[in-house]
């Protein structure tokens, strides 16, 4: 709640839903298609969830990418997941 609240106070969650985000609590959600539903066929999601199965978060045809925090971070400003080069030029 801390994070949210600071998150809140500094402005970051009113720029994160001006650009088209939605935030949503911790836990459970696009996995059993709480909020926005389920991907569809050709869809793809990048999640920071621990595992990842044909259909676990829709159809079989959609694509589902596991990352960390930080990979996270990286495709949400640049919109789209970067190689290893780039990734290790953020660690520097």
């Amino acid at each position: 709640r801390s994070i949210y609240l600071e998150a809140m106070e500094l402005g970051l969650l009113k720029t994160f839903v001006e650009a088209g985000a939605l935030v949503l609590n911790p836990g459970c959600g696009p996995c059993l298609g709480a909020h926005q539903g389920i991907l569809a066929p050709g869809e793809r999601c990048l999640a920071t969830t621990n595992r990842n199965f044909k259909g676990r978060m829709g159809s079989t045809s959609a694509e589902v990418y596991l990352s960390n925090p930080k990979v996270a971070a990286m495709v949400a400003i640049s919109g789209k997941i970067p190689t290893l080069d780039e990734y290790n030029s953020e660690l520097d």
